[in-house]
């Protein structure tokens, strides 16, 4: 298999980024709490260092600390069956414990000033920074866009901009100052940016063979999360994108035989992202492309960036209608040249499983490409059976093969 050599560098951004909240001198910056699709240039050209709770969750469910945690959070009445990124979450705050100690040093999360939500991912999000807002004693804002959007309209839009202009409006009146948007405009820039970066990566996996696979990408997605906006995202996708292209042309591809083409529908299973990479491998089965790293994939106007930041995080895959969905899985597996897809039905994240409403069933008869589902979660591994899981996915590699 062929290693990505940016990652190294990849290791030591992220560090930067984490220890930025914690100055070993100077002043403590200014600290916003925001989902991972919410309205962070917002926030950014207000001054604040953005944090990101669901880049945590999944940090506890890639460590595995996340069954330890949960528990926490049921005993205080938040339901097993809800986002396991937010019970992991709270749970890990009220033991104490965060995998940011044992990677970069850092005793707990950055304690935030203002905590800033978008439903457009999940609803639940709500109720996680509400806790936190009670817990720090912070203002929590909020922006709703509409759900489920199938072709979006002048009036939805322009009700999403008009959620942003409160939200400045609102900052304003927390930071005593007025808005800067010569450098909103500025951070916006680098956002459509490090997306033009991000898509450009994810497209080279077109390839055959890809030079990397969407584990790779769950890794490789950090800054295109964390550091949207940001000047430092974009050079490490320029960089990394130099390293693909150089894999491309050498024939270099992620498995050393790649007999099989899989797309995966839904979130990763975090503490199995090594056991699902070796197993595919083993398998000479490349997952090339899903729908969850296209979540920071954006078409950001300039000319008139509130409302394009509203087409754009309204227009997320997760947030459209089931008739969207289906036709943009279908460009896709056409692009990709998919032999078959993964469902993953994760068990606390509904709103992110496309298999409950008919559509992989629908999708085969269009495309005529199998599928399979496979039962899980983001983070709680009680979900999770690596027997059963293995059994299912040999078997449809081997149906693919034949």
């Amino acid at each position: 298999m062929s290693e990505i050599n940016s990652t190294k560098l990849l290791k030591g951004i992220m560090a930067d980024y984490f220890k930025s909240f914690f100055p070993s001198e100077g002043e403590k910056p200014k600290v916003a709490w925001c989902t991972s699709v919410g309205p962070s240039e917002i926030l950014t050209a207000f001054g604040y260092q953005v944090y990101y709770p669901e880049n945590h969750g999944a940090m506890l469910g890639a460590t595995r600390t996340s069954n330890e945690c949960i528990p926490q959070a049921t005993s205080l009445g938040y339901s097993p069956d809800i986002c396991s990124y937010l019970t992991s979450d709270i749970g890990s705050h009220l033991l104490g414990k965060t995998p940011l100690t044992r990677a970069y040093g850092i005793p707990h999360p950055p304690r935030p000033d203002v905590l800033v939500y978008s439903t457009n991912q999940c609803h639940e999000v709500q109720e996680w920074f509400s806790y936190y807002g009670r817990e720090f004693n912070v203002p929590v804002l909020g922006i709703h866009p509409p759900w489920k959007a199938g072709p979006m309209t002048t009036l939805q839009l322009a009700h999403v901009k008009d959620q942003y202009l409160e939200l400045i409006k609102n900052l304003e009146t927390l930071n005593k100052t007025s808005f800067d948007y010569d450098r909103f405009h500025q951070v916006l820039g680098n956002s459509a940016t490090t997306s033009k970066l991000w898509r450009e990566f994810l497209n080279k996996m077109v390839n055959r063979p890809s030079p990397a696979t969407f584990f790779d990408s769950c890794i490789q997605m950090g800054p295109a999360v964390v550091l949207r906006g940001l000047p430092e995202a974009n050079d490490y996708y320029r960089q990394l994108n130099q390293e693909m292209d150089q894999k491309i042309t050498a024939g270099e591809g992620a498995l050393e035989k790649e007999r099989i083409r899989l797309f995966w529908d839904g979130m990763p299973v975090w503490g199995k992202l090594r056991y699902f990479s070796e197993l595919f491998k083993e398998n000479a089965s490349a997952v090339v492309a899903s729908t969850y790293c296209n979540s920071w994939v954006f078409d950001f106007d300039l000319d008139d960036p509130l409302l394009s930041m509203a087409r754009a995080y309204t227009g997320i895959f997760i947030n459209r209608s089931e008739e969207v969905k289906e036709k943009v899985l279908a460009g896709l597996i056409d692009e990709y040249q998919i032999d078959g897809v993964i469902y993953h039905d994760s068990k606390t994240c509904p709103h992110n499983s496309n298999n409950r409403f008919g559509l992989p069933q629908r999708l085969q008869q269009e495309t005529k490409v199998p599928y399979l589902v496979v039962d899980g979660d983001l983070n709680d591994l009680r979900c999770f059976s690596q027997e059963q899981t293995t059994t299912s996915l040999e078997a449809f590699v081997e149906q693919l093969s034949e």
